[in-house]
């Protein structure tokens, strides 16, 4: 990937990049000492492990391990991948991304970043298309009534972007499909559908069409809605999974809803689009939908990540409780302490896109601040068909709450969850406390990690590249065969070539070799060393390893002698070593 962004872009962009200012943006830092910590983002704990550094430009979590430079934090926290990091990064400092000239087969990825890019232009262009259509299409006046019957107003169109996808059946595709390979764009984006003719035919036609857009606002599929009776195919017909779109990780309406509020105090999960722009309509801008598919676990971090308060919206019959029970479930491992799940069971024959159009803004908000919170659905759930009055039940519901709650983060949660559960079952807490197996949070990684010389000489020089002309560079020594020396040296001359490179720098040089993992393991190791001794501290290590290279020398001299003999200037390089060695002795003496 480093060939398809130039490696001094990525150094400039990790200059320029504040990681506590881009890190407290999504997770509220404290100062501590020098550096600043939070509770992990990445992983369940009460008490702050995660720690940022300002010097170093790089952040590491003593309970989980998790550490990086701001490229990396982007990554994990927004799960992007490397180049859409990047990119994410260059867009908060205003810049345009770069590409090299050339290609480098051996690291290309599948999809390269150019088609990406090309494809996110042609799915802006249907959008634009579409919304063109709308007003100008023969059918425009039918579906602009179709849309005012619904009550939406031309900004809420405006706003969502919403669009007619033609009743011709070559429309976008004679449009937007000017030659082969336009055409064939068309289809691997679902655009598009090519029968065994090779004729090639819109995919979306005489549909109300909605854009749906990723965290960053890039259109990557759309949701197509008949307007006439369910004869003509499903309602609701939405893009097929493709290179730029996977829908079990977006939510219809997110990137909305962050574009409303500069904070989200909550979120509403629904069905459909229609549910989204009918509240948004009633100035209810919160809401959001999954694209034709179960909340998932990744739209619950997703969703727990960007509010505190989450209500779920479903249907009060069977299917949506089973819904409802499917989004609690991937909910839990993500309710850590201050999150909020709750859920609204709607009236039977009703959707939020009826019932606010009939109750308005200051009613429906009112049956959310009614919610369920999701202790109760829980029980009510796991309860439904279980007989508590035997002990048959009471075991079956011990059995089945409790690995549920094992997945739960905040022990205040866990608390009020096995007190409701004591309860039933007619047990104390403190029995049902000591059944629980909450796995104990991860060793601290200094423990995990053991420092030796060449470790130490590493990780200091990682830390503070500073000190690498502090030491003499001697290529020579990589030649002795010393384990991890070869590469002491080759950051030795990184940073005596780069004098203002930074720890997050020198590591993004190494991210896509073997030793970017132990790497990044030592920039976190907490060395403890006082600034004023850092120095010479360093100095002594190198000293020592010097020395290790020089008894390794004299032992592989001393067993040749033994078995093979000696040249002349074997036993000269013998008895030069023995010195050298002796003056250290007398020196640390």
């Amino acid at each position: 990937m480093a060939g398809k962004i130039p490696r001094q872009f990525i150094d400039d962009l990790l200059a320029r990049t504040d990681i506590v200012e881009l890190i407290d943006a999504r997770v509220n830092l404290k100062k501590a000492g020098k550096d600043y910590q939070a509770c992990c983002p990445f992983h369940n704990e009460k008490t702050p492990s995660f720690t940022v550094s300002q010097d170093k430009q790089f952040y590491h979590c003593f309970g989980c391990g998790a550490n990086g430079n701001a490229i990396s934090f982007v990554m994990e926290y927004d799960k992007l991948d490397f180049v859409d990091a990047i990119e994410e990064l260059a867009s908060l400092l205003h810049l345009e991304v770069p590409r090299e000239q050339g290609h480098n087969n051996s690291e290309r990825p599948p999809v390269s970043q150019e088609q990406k890019r090309s494809d996110y232009e042609l799915m802006e262009q249907a959008a634009r298309y579409y919304q063109q259509q709308l007003r100008h299409h023969a059918n425009s006046q039918l579906v602009i009534d179709y849309l005012k019957g619904r009550g939406l107003s031309g900004q809420t169109v405006k706003d969502y972007q919403i669009g007619y996808a033609p009743s011709e059946w070559e429309a976008l595709c004679q449009t937007l499909g000017k030659n082969p390979k336009q055409k064939q764009q068309l289809i691997e984006l679902k655009l598009a559908t090519q029968k065994d003719n090779g004729r090639t035919f819109d995919f979306f036609r005489d549909r109300l069409m909605f854009p749906i857009r990723d965290r960053r606002g890039r259109v990557i599929a759309f949701g197509g809605r008949i307007m006439g009776s369910d004869d003509n195919g499903p309602k609701y017909l939405n893009s097929p999974e493709t290179r730029v779109f996977h829908k079990g990780f977006e939510l219809y309406g997110f990137y909305e809803a962050k574009q409303a509020h500069k904070k989200l105090e909550q979120l509403l999960i629904v069905e459909g689009y229609m549910d989204v722009v009918a509240l948004a309509e009633h100035d209810i801008k919160y809401a959001v939908a999954a694209l034709g598919t179960a909340t998932t676990a990744e739209h619950m971090q997703l969703l727990l990540r960007a509010t505190d308060k989450v209500i779920c919206c479903y249907d009060g019959d069977r299917a949506g409780r089973d819904a409802a029970w499917r989004a609690l479930e991937n909910a839990l491992p993500y309710l850590k302490d201050g999150k909020a799940l709750k859920f609204v069971f709607l009236p039977d024959g009703e959707d939020p896109d009826s019932l606010v159009q009939q109750e308005g803004k200051t009613a429906f908000e009112q049956r959310l601040g009614d919610a369920k919170d999701f202790i109760e659905v829980f029980f009510a759930r796991l309860s439904e068909h279980i007989d508590l009055t035997q002990d048959a039940g009471k075991a079956k519901l011990l059995s089945e709450a409790l690995p549920l709650i094992e997945k739960i983060p905040s022990e205040f949660y866990q608390e009020s969850l096995l007190e409701r559960l004591a309860r039933f079952i007619g047990r104390t807490r403190e029995q049902l406390n000591a059944k629980l197996k909450t796995p104990k949070q991860q060793k601290r990684v200094e423990s995990q990690f053991k420092m030796t010389p060449m470790r130490t000489a590493i990780a200091l020089m990682v830390q503070h590249p500073q000190l690498a002309p502090t030491v003499e560079y001697m290529p020579e020594l990589a030649s002795l065969g010393l384990p991890g020396l070869e590469l002491f040296l080759a950051i030795q001359k990184q940073c005596l070539d780069n004098p203002q490179i930074t720890t997050a720098q020198l590591l993004e040089s190494y991210r896509e070799r073997p030793e970017y993992g132990a790497l990044t393991k030592l920039a976190a190791w907490p060395h403890q060393i006082n600034d004023e001794v850092l120095e010479p501290h360093f100095q002594q290590t190198v000293k020592f390893i010097e020395d290790q290279c020089l008894n390794h020398r004299l032992e592989t001299l001393l067993i040749k002698d033994k078995t093979q003999g000696l040249s002349f200037e074997e036993r000269r390089e013998y008895a030069l070593l023995t010195q050298a060695l002796k003056g250290s002795e007398v020196l640390e003496s």
